[in-house]
């Protein structure tokens, strides 16, 4: 009896310490720097409160304990009162909304090499600026694209003390190194978090395109690390712009022809013969593959539904440009809806709404491409021949919000497809909910709170003038609901009250 009661005294104190360890541990592969020009905040242990959270067990009104750039309590509102606060700051954000920071794995930087595109620091000013406290960087688009640990290295020096928020890298699978498990293994021992393929032309001429072999030598390298392959899901077949037709190239219907459903339909229908490999007992167990911006919600999305049945390790993301907008409202010239998978139909638009909100489609990305406003050609209005990318990054959290509200979309709901999801294929498990012992990685922000998307709203992104987004107010005549009001990444307060830190103090996030 004596030895039970021990036993049951004990169990509180190796719970501590386990959620001490596991801390320390979690945190010990990343770069961390804190120093009071690193936040808005002159504090290092302190707690917010508001009377709507978003945790793991669903939304409280409560208050959450940060310290040394962790959460290390989370109290509901009724046993506030229990808890001593002696002299630690409290911040009361009263009804905005309290939520995991965003998890962004899919964004383009473009630096080193094509910095004039966007650039470390001006994109992660606007991720701040969005609530998006991880970003992890496509390895192309920047000059060279990320495929081996030399150029990982140019990226990572790139990137130091130049990020206001958390920033890691996917690596390149290409034919170079694809049938090359030595050349794999050190760029994934070097610390890409993943690997990403094309299956058609990317437009980058260091990144050419894989084929199923490619993906089937991959995933075999990547099971032996447990990382995800992504692939961008299009394959080249016969479009439907020769349909004896008129195809205007300053019309969008024109471009939708080039790159039909059938593309994406053909590319995941190959993808899927490889990925039964990842199921249990299979060849590539471990290893995942992770697709892309999906845009057809109709065949393509029926296979990765198949095939997640048949227990192959698969998810998928799309993202808000193809949820707000349909090919039917594109302006005419308006190239900056350039994107590939394009935009398509608005009842295609409807499915995309109806698996996310079914749970079919897993998470959300911004898939932020930007280029320089010539590439766009803005003025020709040339489809066929602009430079196909969104710029989003900044927008992604009011846009899911304002145009998902038609649709019932919670709060949780926003946070499992931003934060929860996407921080689970990248490894990144000190990330992605309002819980002890995950980094202080929080956005504040108010749902009900409506602006106007304009020109004259600050836009921290590098070319405003090639977003998308600007056309909700200007062209559309909407306005999107839910301010950001503040940005803590590992506590330090990136962004309040339309202000950044001074100094760039985010984190590397490099695999171990």
């Amino acid at each position: 009896m004596e030895r039970s009661l021990l036993q049951w005294r004990l169990l509180p104190l190796l719970a501590l310490i386990a959620s001490l360890l596991s801390v320390f541990f979690a945190s010990r592969s990343y770069q961390t720097t804190q120093g009071s020009k690193c936040s808005l905040l002159p504090h290092d242990h302190f707690w917010i409160s508001s009377k709507r959270i978003v945790t793991p067990d669903g939304l409280i009104s409560g208050s959450v304990e940060v310290n040394g750039g962790v959460i290390v309590s989370v109290v509901k509102e009724e046993d506030w009162s229990k808890k001593q606060r002696s002299r630690v700051k409290v911040i009361d954000y009263g009804e905005a909304v309290i939520m995991p920071g965003l998890v962004d794995v899919h964004a383009h930087l473009d630096d080193p090499g094509r910095s004039e595109w966007e650039g470390f620091p001006s994109g992660t000013k606007a991720a701040a600026a969005g609530g998006i406290t991880t970003l992890i960087d496509m390895p192309l688009n920047s000059d060279p694209s990320t495929v081996s640990p030399e150029t990982l290295k140019l990226k990572i020096e790139a990137a130091k003390k130049r990020i206001l928020v958390d920033v890691g890298f996917w690596g390149g699978l290409v034919p170079d190194n694809a049938l090359n498990s030595t050349a794999l293994e050190s760029l994934l021992d070097a610390g890409v978090l993943g690997l990403k393929s094309f299956m058609c032309p990317s437009g980058i001429n260091d990144f050419p395109m894989t084929n199923v072999t490619h993906i089937k030598e991959g995933l075999s390298v990547l099971a032996k690390y447990k990382r995800p392959l992504l692939v961008h899901a299009e394959v080249e077949m016969d479009s439907e712009i020769d349909d004896g037709t008129d195809n205007d190239p300053r019309s969008y219907l024109t471009y939708l022809k080039t790159r039909p459903t059938s593309w994406e339909e053909g590319a995941i229908r190959n993808l899927l013969s490889v990925t039964e490999n990842t199921r249990i007992g299979g060849s590539a167990e471990g290893a995942h593959v992770h697709i892309v911006h999906l845009s057809d919600a109709s065949s393509s999305l029926d296979l990765i539904k198949e095939a997640k049945g048949k227990g192959d390790s698969v998810t998928v993301e799309t993202c808000p440009h193809y949820l707000a907008f349909s090919a039917e409202e594109i302006p005419q010239g308006d190239t900056r809806f350039k994107c590939s998978p394009p935009i398509r139909h608005a009842a295609n638009r409807e499915k995309l709404w109806e698996a996310m909100m079914e749970g079919d489609i897993d998470m959300l990305s911004s898939d932020h491409s930007p280029t320089k406003p010539e590439l766009k050609l803005l003025s020709d209005g040339n489809f066929l021949k602009a430079w196909g990318g969104i710029s989003s990054l900044q927008f992604v959290l009011p846009v899911t919000w304002s145009y998902g509200r038609k649709y019932g979309v919670t709060l949780e709901q926003v946070a499992s497809w931003w934060s929860d999801r996407p921080s689970k294929p990248a490894g990144l498990h000190s990330k992605g909910a309002i819980a002890v012992g995950k980094h202080a990685d929080i956005v504040v922000w108010e749902p009900e709170v409506e602006f106007d998307l304009d020109e004259d709203h600050p836009i921290h992104f590098k070319h405003p003038i090639c977003s998308i987004f600007i056309s909700i107010s200007d062209f559309l005549g909407r306005k999107l609901s839910g301010k950001v009001v503040s940005t803590f990444v590992r506590a330090n307060l990136v962004f309040g009250e339309g202000k950044h830190a001074s100094d760039a103090c985010g984190s590397l996030l490099l695999a171990s």
